[in-house]
């Protein structure tokens, strides 16, 4: 696993306690991951197997802070590696790690821990969600997305994010610690937006017409990288306004 070097000279390994309640639909879990770093192609597998199941939403997004090694990433985003910053922020640190997977958006898992990643997805999954959601194709390649409050839940604000991803990619690493290797990626991030907000009060309701014909997902995120309370894949057939 790796450090990001201008950032911290030690590392942490503690697993960040689940709080809340969970979220609706798939449990969603992002990998920070990048092709310049030598510990990550185990967690990039794992993603794999986890984007097999229908249970979890697996994400893979590629930060930007390895490529002075000497391989640019070929997925990375400045946006991406911000994203893990909020995380960090969010629970108190200034320190970021590859490979490192969030859970939900609350449980911050430092390498490859097949177990602890198992544990995590489980307690998500079993806890009693604080929203419903639906997601209905419309004709022309919008969907319409609503949520609704479960009785006695108060959710409080939401970020309603977009995301698109690929399923799978492979790339031809020729530089840097990977170098030589034929990198398998999967559920790679593509564009990934807050498209709406919702306080939480009462029905909620938008439309979204996807950029390109490829995987979406939609999640439900409390407000500074925190829960996500809700996901939803959208991929189903059009059936009508």
């Amino acid at each position: 696993m790796r450090v990001f070097p201008a950032l911290a000279t030690s590392l942490c390994l503690a697993l960040m306690p689940g709080t809340g309640t969970a979220q609706s639909g798939p449990v969603v879990v992002e990998l920070f991951t990048s092709q310049g770093c030598s510990s990550c192609p185990p967690a990039d597998a794992m993603i794999g197997e986890l984007a097999a199941r229908e249970d979890v939403i697996a994400l893979a997004l590629h930060v930007d802070y390895w490529d002075y090694i000497g391989w640019a990433d070929t997925f990375a985003q400045p946006a991406f590696t911000a994203r893990q910053h909020g995380y960090a922020h969010a629970s108190g640190t200034t320190l970021v790690y590859t490979p490192q997977m969030v859970v939900g958006g609350v449980d911050r898992i430092v390498g490859v821990r097949p177990m602890e990643v198992a544990d995590a997805i489980r307690r998500h999954a079993d806890l009693p969600p604080e929203i419903t959601v639906a997601v209905r194709a419309l004709p022309g390649g919008a969907f319409r997305i609503t949520a609704e409050p479960r009785a006695g839940a108060a959710p409080g604000p939401l970020e309603v994010h977009l995301v698109r991803f690929s399923s799978h990619e492979q790339v031809s690493i020729e530089r840097g610690e990977n170098a030589g290797r034929e990198a398998d990626h999967y559920n790679v991030v593509r564009s990934w937006a807050v498209v709406a907000t919702w306080d939480g009060d009462g029905p909620f309701e938008t439309r979204v017409t996807p950029e390109a014909d490829a995987p979406h997902a939609v999640l439900f995120q409390r407000p500074g990288h925190g829960q996500i309370v809700a996901a939803a894949r959208l991929d189903q057939q059009p059936s009508g306004d």
